[in-house]
Parts: C-alpha cells; sequence; structure tokens
C-alpha cells in the first residue's frame, strides 16, 4: 500500500467495547470456491443462523458489491485484485464496528486470499474452502454464466477461461457434492465454536 499522510482516527468508542455491546466478538469468515459451489447460500444461511442467536452479522455477496461499491470494476486480472482488496477494507470496517462479517468471494488466487488474511493478521479470521467440481457447477450454473463462458461470451471465466488456484490450508473445507446445505451451516457453526469465533 502507498505511504500516505492519512492516519487512523480511533477516538471514543472502541472494538473491544462494541464487542462487549453486543455480548460477541467481531470478525470476518472468508468462503471462496467456484461459481454455482454454493458461498453465497451457505453464507447467507449462516447468517439467519446466528441472527436467530441475537449475533450481529452481514454477508458481504460477489454479485452485490458490484451492483454498488464496486460497479466500475470488470473480471480482469487487475480488477479482480482491486474487487477485493476494497472489500477486505469494507469488512475491516464492518468488523471494527463490531459485525461478524460473511463474505463469499469466488477469489480465485492464492495472492489476493493471502492479501486478505494479511489484513486480518492476528485478528478474528477464518477461511473456508467451499469444494465442489466445475462438471457439477456447471450442471447446477443458476445463472447460466458457464454457458455463456463456453461460448466465448464471457471472457476471463473462473474455471473455463480462467484458473482457480485451490486453498491449500483453509480453516474448513466444505464439500457442496456431498453434503446438504444444513450440513455445511452447522460444520461452520461448529468452526466457529472450535475456534472460540463468537465468544467474548
Amino acid at each position: 500500500m502507498k505511504k500516505n499522510h492519512v492516519v487512523w482516527d480511533d477516538r471514543f468508542v472502541k472494538r473491544d467495547e462494541r464487542n462487549r455491546l453486543n455480548n460477541h466478538k467481531s470478525g470476518l469468515t472468508w468462503l471462496t470456491g467456484l461459481s454455482a459451489s454454493g458461498k453465497s447460500t451457505i453464507a447467507h444461511l449462516v447468517e439467519r443462523e446466528l441472527f436467530k442467536k441475537g449475533i450481529h452479522a452481514y454477508v458481504l455477496d460477489g454479485d452485490n458489491v458490484r451492483h454498488g461499491i464496486n460497479s466500475n470494476l470488470g473480471f480482469s486480472r487487475e480488477d479482480r485484485k482491486e474487487n477485493l482488496r476494497r472489500i477486505a477494507e469494507l469488512a475491516k470496517l464492518l468488523v471494527d464496528a463490531g459485525m461478524v462479517v460473511l463474505a463469499a468471494f469466488i477469489s480465485p488466487y492464492k495472492e489476493d486470499r493471502a492479501y486478505i488474511r494479511s489484513r486480518f493478521e492476528d485478528d478474528n479470521y477464518l477461511e473456508i474452502y467451499v469444494r465442489c467440481s466445475i462438471g457439477e457447477c456447471e450442471r447446477r450454473d443458476p445463472k447460466g454464466q458457464y454457458e455463456k463462458a463456453r461460448a466465448g461470451i464471457i471472457k476471463e471465466y473462473t474455471g473455463v477461461s480462467s484458473p482457480y488456484e485451490e486453498p491449500e490450508t483453509p480453516d474448513l473445507v466444505l464439500d457442496t457434492e456431498k453434503d446438504e446445505r444444513e450440513t455445511s451451516v452447522q460444520k461452520i457453526i461448529e468452526l466457529f465454536k472450535t475456534k472460540n469465533f463468537l465468544k467474548l
């Protein structure tokens, strides 16, 4: 990051105070995987479970942020990198505000995921790999994107004309070809408990 003369302003209300007010820790859970692997659906189901428990949670989803904050970005390598950089910084602000953030992004490159992890170094951070074969993702293809990518209509599409680099050491791997959605959700909730992700 470029050096500048901007100083972080953290005046009167601290993150730990917000956490105590909410009665839970804040943090970021990053879900990565191919398009149609189930990332967003699982993230929203986990959000619902946390909401029912009185936990302040919010999902950042790849499609949704491209309607607003990242609407000026395409899918080139540089635009993907900038897309994730902005999301990491937005997530950092939400975590500081006391939220549990669930970020569902393809994030295909190890370099970009390493950057995100570095922004949350020594922080409340989990990486989850939502694994699903390209064949099954194409079979699901709820938006018809793979078909367009195979036809050459969509360029640089992850899994077709652009690579997906599998995570080497995620905190959890979900196999959405084998497991039901509810099973994946429960595995994340159990991970939260094991890692003491929510408890003050």
